[in-house]
Parts: structure tokens; sequence; C-alpha cells
């Protein structure tokens, strides 16, 4: 059984403090992606870079305090690919890939286009020029996950206010159509909908630091495991841990009946 975790920490101090190391160690992960780091080399603690048990491997945002992602594995992978190869992207520290054998665990970390028309213009951008490696990767005969924040929220069913968020990044149709595209054009599979179709509210895995949202659970489905066909039906039992908060995210979980 391979065990995959992905967390948008909201900067990696930040959820250690609140327990999320000490809760991963609990996980009995075989592979954990992360997210939002918001740290760099000199910034991570000894168990942090390695949690006990695991390797960690990350690639840093070169401005200071944000983005970044960061991969822990029990086993060490063959091959570790940092960044996409593309200079403005990489300098965001949004990609990395663990290769085992015929199998690519990747954690990425797509950008927001929330705070303006400047990033969303970043965002598309990045969507842009992203799809051709998605593409490549999906013909090359590997296996591969896609773990991370997509900023995205695919359908109706993956946020609580749609209607009210139609004109808003993260459901702009531009987006949506933009997903659907990597499902049915690339043949790639979000696995979570695909073992629960139906699942709204427990779904989210993300909710706004305004109001009342997590209270009352308004929430977002943006965080995703999309793996090839394959993998997809290997794919088990899935779940969003909300006993504990670390970040405004909350780590999903999938388990897939193969061996690492």
């Amino acid at each position: 059984m391979l065990r995959v975790i992905t967390a948008n920490l909201n900067g990696i101090r930040s959820a250690a403090s609140k327990g999320f190391l000490d809760w991963l160690q609990q996980q009995n992960a075989d592979v954990v992606c992360l997210q939002e780091l918001k740290a760099q080399t000199a910034d991570m603690s000894v168990e942090m870079l390695n949690p006990p048990g695991y390797f960690g491997y990350f690639h840093y945002a070169e401005k200071k305090g944000y983005s970044g992602v960061g991969i822990y594995s029990r086993r060490q992978p063959d091959q570790i690919i940092e960044g996409l190869g593309i200079p403005d992207i990489d300098a965001e520290g949004r990609y990395i890939e663990a290769v085992f054998g015929n199998l690519s665990v990747v954690s990425l970390y797509l950008p927001s286009g929330s705070s303006g028309e400047e990033r969303q213009a970043a965002k598309f951008s990045f969507m842009e020029r992203f799809l051709p490696r998605l593409e490549a990767l999906a013909s090359c005969g590997r296996e591969f996950i896609l773990c991370g924040d997509w900023n995205i929220a695919h359908k109706e069913i993956d946020l609580k206010n749609w209607k009210g968020n139609r004109k808003n990044s993260g459901f702009l149709p531009e987006e949506r159509a933009w997903m659907s595209d990597l499902f049915d054009r690339v043949g790639l599979v979000d696995v979570y909908r695909r073992l629960y179709p139906e699942h709204e509210g427990e779904a989210y895995t993300w909710w706004s630091n305004r109001g009342q949202a997590y209270a009352k659970n308004v929430g977002w489905r943006i965080d995703y495991q999309i793996g090839t066909q394959k993998l997809a039906d290997q794919a088990k039992v899935a779940s969003v841990y909300k006993t504990q908060r670390f970040s405004d995210h909350a780590p999903l979980t999938i388990d897939y009946a193969i061996d690492l």
C-alpha cells in the first residue's frame, strides 16, 4: 500500500509550531508533498529538513518568506527534479518531482490570482506553459501523481458559495475549463473525486480566514491528488484531516494499492 499526503502549510515553521510534524509521525505516510513553505534552508530546523524516518527535498522560492514546495519520502528517490526549467516559474519555487522507478510523485503549488490582475495574469501564464509539460508526462508511459494546491475549484460541488464566486480567481470559467482539459484531453484523473463523486463539505481543503468560514465550513476544494488512469484505479480510500488545524488548508491523504 502506498500512502500519499499533500498539505499546503502556509509556512512550514508556523505549521510545525501547531503540531504538523508530530501529527505526521503518526500517519504512516510513504510520500508527503508540501506547499507554501515560506522558508529557505537557513530557516529550517533539522526536523523540518529530515523528519525522523524521512528524506526531505525542497525547492525554495528566491523571495524570502514566499511560496516553496517540498517532498518527504520514506524511501530515497532514484531522482529529484527541482523546478520546470522555466526561470520565472522556478524563481517562485512551485514544482518538485520525486522519481521512484516508473512512478513520479510531484509537489505542485499553482499560483493564486486572488491578489489582483497582475497575479491572475501570472497564473494564466503558468497554466499555459505547464500544460505541455503535463501532456509530455502523460504520454511518456510513466505513472505519476501530481499533488498540491492548484488554487482552482473545478466544479460547483467543490466550493460552498459557487454562485458568488463565478467571477473570482479560483473559480473562473477559464480556470475550470483548463482543469477539464487536464482530465479529458490529457487523460488525468482527479483521484478524490473518482472515489467520492458526491462529497461536498467533507471534501473542502481550504477556508478563508475572513468571517466564520472554517466554523461554518464555507470552504473550497483546491488541494488535489491528480494521477494517471492506472494509479487512480488503484486508489482505495481518501480523507481530509480536520481534527487539528495546521494552516488555512487541510491535509489530503490517499491510499493506493501499489508498493513504492
